[in-house]
């Protein structure tokens, strides 16, 4: 495999180093691996923390602790005698919280091949003496500007995902033949913190936390399939409290549900002091499989739940199951290899509303647009990359750029200085800043004419159902973003008369500065 590209390095030629910017390589030793002699995870989770905590904290000029840790997912192992190559840096600071970008590689010294392990983004927050907010971080770079901008709206994924929880829950459970009951999968291990487990602020290290996290749900993952399970991925670690040094650390770990080939199992940590009660310090979910000689996942048995917490665990675990394949089809794929109209539900809103805002930001930012033409001061750029030719208008006019927003975003009055829209209809306000309509255009005879409904053959005119995306600044030096993209709605299938038409991304973008 060939050497990965530097996520932090300018595409150009002067090479930019973010400050902030914290590098670690260690040797996988025999100590740091399982029976398989792979790395253990939860070696490899330490060493994310502890190096992302240091990016926090040389940015915050204070000591930091974890708050929060997304989705992981693991797209290879490390092997005994292999180099980890950890790379973290601060993508955006907010009041008094920051999220770091970690990246993984590994390294191979004998036949000199790199390949990337996984990418996590981690939210660390201060334990300042004093109050005051964060100094803001200015990004330098392409890819750093990419990853300031985004930063925001994975900020706005991790606020709504336990409202998508709650709508694809329901009642029903399925009862399987010969199923293992899920009680027999139950593990509870009690840790003591020692100084060894902690920072120099002698709070438990997120990492350690994590590491015997993964630890307790290895065994309850083995209790069910009576083999050693891969950890594939991890859902979101939450830190709702902190831990020190002399603290007992309680963990318990269950298998909530086993589908074909993969089975989620749920963790906690809780905490306690002498005869204080449990405190209740991180959760997880981990999602494991069981493979063959030829790495190929074997099919796992079913799995009972437990009456009444059980039964809603079970539940739970199917609606993450498909928050994650959701969240896989819409933003982990190629911008390429997405369809060009995706079905809409609440469940996948806030991954759709994602893709659609960071395509748009991540392609803005490029440097390699070509000039193709420039007439009256307006200015046509083209990208093409990857058989995908991407067109961009680029002017100025003398508008305030938070009216040109507010006119810009209302779809509805479109209609009244845009010929290209002849009708637009309200179907659903999402919330408010994400919105579905109904646009009806003229189609387009020959020569780029638009022709009106009686001109053109059978009186056919497209029209095109679009999920609207605005995003106001967050900060100051923040765009303004406006992003269409087309989608399916079961409630408004394709109808006779019009002619259905799709669009990936269709958007605007401009500076706070003006417009």
């Amino acid at each position: 495999m060939s050497r990965p590209q530097d996520e932090f390095a300018e595409e150009g030629k002067e090479v930019f180093r973010n400050l902030t910017e914290v590098k670690k390589s260690q040797i996988v030793m025999p100590c740091h691996a399982n029976h398989r002699q792979e790395l253990s995870v939860g070696q490899l989770l330490k060493w994310m923390d502890s190096t992302a905590c240091l990016s926090a904290e040389r940015h915050a000029g204070c000591p930091c602790v974890t708050a929060s840790v997304d989705d992981i997912h693991f797209e290879h192992t490390i092997g005994v005698g292999q180099v980890v190559n950890i790379k973290a840096k601060v993508n955006r600071a907010f009041n008094t919280s920051m999220e770091v970008g970690i990246v993984v590689n590994c390294e191979d010294l004998f036949s000199d091949s790199h390949w990337r392990v996984c990418q996590a983004f981690a939210t660390f927050v201060t334990q300042r003496t004093t109050g005051g907010k964060l100094r803001p971080l200015v990004p330098r770079t392409q890819a750093e500007q990419v990853e300031h901008s985004l930063a925001a709206e994975r900020r706005r994924m991790r606020l709504v995902h336990a409202d998508i929880m709650k709508d694809l829950l329901t009642n029903r459970v399925q009862e399987a033949e010969k199923a293992v009951p899920a009680e027999r999968t139950q593990v509870e291990s009690v840790e003591l913190v020692l100084p060894p487990h902690a920072n120099h602020q002698v709070n438990t290290f997120g990492g350690q936390i994590m590491a015997w996290m993964e630890n307790v749900a290895t065994i309850a993952a083995s209790r069910l399939c009576n083999a050693h399970p891969t950890l594939r991925s991890i859902d979101m670690f939450h830190f709702r409290g902190p831990s020190q040094v002399g603290d007992r650390l309680v963990l318990k770990a269950i298998v909530n549900n086993a589908f074909k080939n993969s089975m989620e199992v749920g963790v906690c940590a809780e905490a306690y002091q002498g005869e204080e009660p449990l405190r209740h310090i991180n959760s997880a979910f981990m999602i494991f499989e069981v493979c063959d000689r030829d790495g190929k996942p074997c099919t796992l048995p079913k799995i009972q739940p437990e009456p009444l917490e059980g039964r809603r665990r079970y539940q739970e675990a199917i609606a993450r199951k498909k928050i994650r394949l959701d969240r896989k089809y819409i933003i982990s794929c190629k911008q390429t290899e997405v369809p060009l109209s995706v079905p809409w539900d609440l469940s996948n809103q806030v991954y759709l509303s994602y893709n659609n805002v960071s395509a748009l930001k991540m392609l803005a930012t490029r440097n390699n647009w070509v000039l193709n033409s420039e007439k009256n001061k307006v200015s046509l750029y083209t990208l093409e990359q990857k058989q995908v030719l991407s067109f961009k208008i680029e002017f100025e006019a003398d508008v305030p750029a938070e009216r040109a927003f507010m006119v810009l975003s209302d779809l509805g009055k479109r209609v009244e200085w845009d010929p290209n829209y002849e009708r637009c209809e309200l179907i659903r306000r999402v919330d408010d800043d994400d919105f579905l309509y109904r646009v009806v255009t003229p189609s387009i005879c020959r020569g780029g004419v638009s022709c009106s409904s009686s001109a053109n053959q059978g009186g056919m005119v497209q029209d095109f159902i679009l999920l609207a995306s605005r995003r106001p600044p967050c900060d100051s030096g923040d765009p303004y973003v406006i992003a269409l993209r087309s989608v399916t709605l079961p409630t408004h299938p394709p109808t006779e008369g019009y002619n259905r038409g799709e669009v990936i991304y269709s958007k605007h973008f401009w500076g706070a500065d003006g417009f």
